[in-house]
């Protein structure tokens, strides 16, 4: 009797051992293609690193220089997956794109936030000191653009005035330098390059994002139409392990995640800072787990609409996402660990 017990038990185990195997080759793909950002870790690093991606694997191919590159990216197929800045989400799917926003993966808060700085001695203390300035900003098209328009915009810059308002693409790491030398008088910083512009003091805020819209998810993922269409198992499991890892983030004390990041910098060997990371806050997303709301999107339906780039009515927010491959969708809760 004991002899038949031991059998049916190894036969169990073995059909245990079976179906997880079988559970892990049901997903289309196996390799998830996509772009990095240097000096950070972004959710499908983290997702890999707390176990949540497997079996899938990621295959860093680069780094990124943009959101509206990294979305593109996602357009030509180059990447299964990227991430940009709501408006320019809107813009790109406004234009037929094949892809569709699966997940809020940045935003605002009180510890992470974008600000417009000028030197402390400037002259421009309102909008409108702003008309015939130059106005450094990450890329044109995206977040760093809207919040500039949208500024001007509420303090009644009239249309025509805005546009001698010159917007200087500057990388990131040289906004601040360009501010103290005069090459602009707006410099754009968030993260470690705000606060160590702050640190060295000289400067001040002439209005943030967050001012502006409060809290708010301000960036989607987005993926192509053919890959979900292709790979729904693989999609689900994708967005799943994306959404816990900002859940997982988002819970855990910030010291914790800041080790993790290093980490997985250090490990990855690709010989980059991790220095940065020592001034991360947050994830910035409001939503749990980074489901979409219609509203996250309709600002910049609407802004488009003013713009005379769409008609109104054109283009329906709920039509552009989906958040039916997040567990946490409908306030569903989920194990993050």
């Amino acid at each position: 009797m004991r002899t038949v017990f031991k059998l049916f038990s190894a036969l169990a185990v073995a059909l245990g051992l079976s179906g997880q195997a079988v559970a892990q080759e049901a997903l289309e793909v196996t390799d998830i293609r996509y772009q990095g950002w240097a000096g950070q870790v972004i959710w499908i690093e983290l997702a890999e690193h707390l176990g949540y991606l497997a079996p899938l694997k990621a295959k860093w191919l680069g780094n990124t220089i943009s959101g509206p590159q990294d979305i593109q990216a996602v357009v030509t197929g180059d990447v299964d997956f990227g991430g940009a800045f709501n408006g320019a989400v809107v813009k790109l799917l406004a234009k037929k794109a094949p892809i569709k926003a699966v997940l809020g993966y940045y935003g605002v808060d009180d510890n992470t936030y974008t600000g417009y700085y000028v030197k402390s001695d400037s002259p421009i203390k309102t909008a409108r000191d702003l008309i015939g300035k130059k106005v450094a900003v990450n890329t044109l098209g995206a977040h760093h653009e809207f919040m500039v328009r949208e500024y001007l915009e509420r303090n009644k810059v009239s249309d025509a005035e805005a546009k001698q308002v010159t917007l200087v693409v500057t990388p990131p790491v040289s906004g601040e330098q360009a501010l103290r030398q005069n090459q602009v008088e707006v410099t754009t910083l968030g993260g470690i390059l705000r606060d160590k512009a702050l640190e060295r003091g000289g400067i001040r805020p002439l209005f943030t994002d967050q001012d502006l819209f409060g809290s708010f998810t301000a960036g989607s993922i987005v993926l192509h139409n053919k890959f979900l269409a292709q790979n729904p198992k693989a999609s689900k499991h994708l967005v799943s392990a994306l959404a816990r890892s900002i859940e997982w983030a988002r819970k855990t004390p910030a010291p914790e995640v800041r080790a993790t990041f290093e980490k997985i910098i250090k490990t990855r060997g690709r010989a980059e800072s991790a220095d940065a990371i020592q001034y991360w806050k947050s994830t910035g997303v409001p939503s749990i787990g980074g489901v979409i709301q219609d509203k996250e999107l309709q600002v910049w339906i609407d802004w488009l609409v003013k713009d005379e780039l769409l008609k109104p009515g054109q283009v329906k927010a709920a039509d552009l996402y989906t958040n039916a491959f997040n567990p946490y969708a409908g306030g569903a809760k989920v194990a993050a660990q």
